[in-house]
């Protein structure tokens, strides 16, 4: 089976490195799906959940996490996901996720409802 080695790094660490058969992510021209053998590709990422369809030897499986801004790039059977901001969707306090939405829309602050959004969409498609 073909597979893509993926690289989801975030400004402060590296959120997520392995084997995949499959990555959704939303960019400035619209979700996208890149999978192994997929021409060479630049793009600007935008907020949204990214989910990862994993391979190897623990078997397949699926990471989520919940991407703000960024770039990726594939080439040569390499896809590297470079955030301004990432989380892995069961590293997230939903809770917290929820107050924080619920305080943006209160104070209508769109980018941290936004972000706070992102957050829960992660953890809804990591279930």
């Amino acid at each position: 089976m073909a597979e893509l080695h993926v690289e989801l790094v975030a400004a402060d660490r590296q959120v997520w490195s392995g084997r995949a058969s499959l990555v959704v992510a939303r960019t400035t021209s619209g979700d996208i799906g890149i999978m192994p053998g997929h021409q060479p590709l630049l793009g600007v990422l935008q907020s949204g959940p990214v989910i990862i369809r994993t391979t190897g030897e623990t078997g397949q499986g699926t990471v989520v996490a919940a991407v703000h801004g960024g770039f990726l790039s594939y080439t040569d059977g390499k896809l590297s996901l470079l955030a301004e901001i990432a989380e892995l969707a069961d590293e997230i306090d939903v809770e917290r996720a929820q107050r924080a939405l619920e305080q943006a829309r209160a104070e209508a602050d769109e980018v941290a409802e936004r972000r706070a959004d992102v957050r829960l969409r992660a953890v809804a498609a990591g279930r």
